[in-house]
């Protein structure tokens, strides 16, 4: 995990805006393009070092770490907003960065952390889920959070924890509403699984589909039923006349 010195200062450099063949030339020389705005100030675009950023994303803080933005002979508090990887490299491509005013509040995400073990795990059986792994709050960048831990020992079957149960604080203002979910005890409902013997018996000699042996039934009463139209359609022999006798 990396110190807060290696997370301390993010260096930046002014670049050309705008065009695919602009952030090309930027990452083939090392560095990834980047965007810088808030404050009350015009947004810039920026290079910066991926290197760099990797280490703040993976901090203990996370994406809201507070770092110093050095631009040119300027430095700013700013904080990483938002970020590109590529889906199959895995390399980071993009960072937008925000200008942060020490003295004024903002909204941040910050990770919701199960502490205990809980008993319903532990004497009942049941496993632990957790439907909520982070909420919204605003507060001062000072104020901010590494994550908001909850103490879970006390849950049992049909008791919950939800927004309203995190500690508060008079420095933190809970955006999330309050009466969402964060954590249950819950139970598996167990699966019906073949046994490896019978699945291979049942692809060696598999059984013939339902639809055919209709079919089969229904020609084979269509010819006994045929048979039967036949011999009822077939005529009987007329009895032969009676040969007059001639006078």
């Amino acid at each position: 995990m990396a110190t807060a010195t290696d997370i301390s200062i993010l260096e930046a450099q002014k670049r050309e805006p705008g065009t695919k063949n602009a952030a090309r030339r930027v990452r083939v020389s090392g560095k990834i393009p980047a965007v810088v705005y808030g404050a009350g100030k015009d947004s810039a675009s920026v290079a910066v070092d991926p290197r760099q950023v990797l280490r703040i994303l993976r901090s203990e803080s996370g994406h809201n770490t507070i770092f110093d933005l050095a631009l040119d002979s300027d430095r700013v508090k700013a904080m990483i907003v938002d970020w590109q990887f590529e889906p199959i490299k895995g390399t980071l491509l993009h960072v937008d960065l925000q200008r942060i005013a020490m003295d004024k509040k903002l909204t941040v995400t910050v990770p919701v952390v199960l502490k205990g073990e809980a008993a319903g795990v532990k004497t009942e059986g049941g496993i632990l889920e957790q439907l909520l792994r982070a909420i919204e709050i605003e507060c001062l960048p000072a104020d901010i959070p590494k994550n908001i831990e909850v103490d879970i020992s006390h849950l049992v079957f049909g008791v919950e924890v939800r927004v309203k149960d995190l500690p508060h604080s008079d420095k933190l203002k809970f955006l999330t509403e309050e009466n969402q979910m964060i954590a249950h005890i819950t139970t598996v409902k167990e699966e019906v699984v073949a046994a490896p013997e019978a699945v291979a018996e049942a692809a060696a000699s598999p059984a013939e589909p339902e639809v055919i042996k209709k079919g089969k039934q229904e020609v084979e009463g269509e010819a006994e039923a045929g048979g039967d139209a036949k011999a009822k359609a077939k005529p009987e022999k007329a009895e032969k006349p009676e040969k007059k006798e001639k006078k």
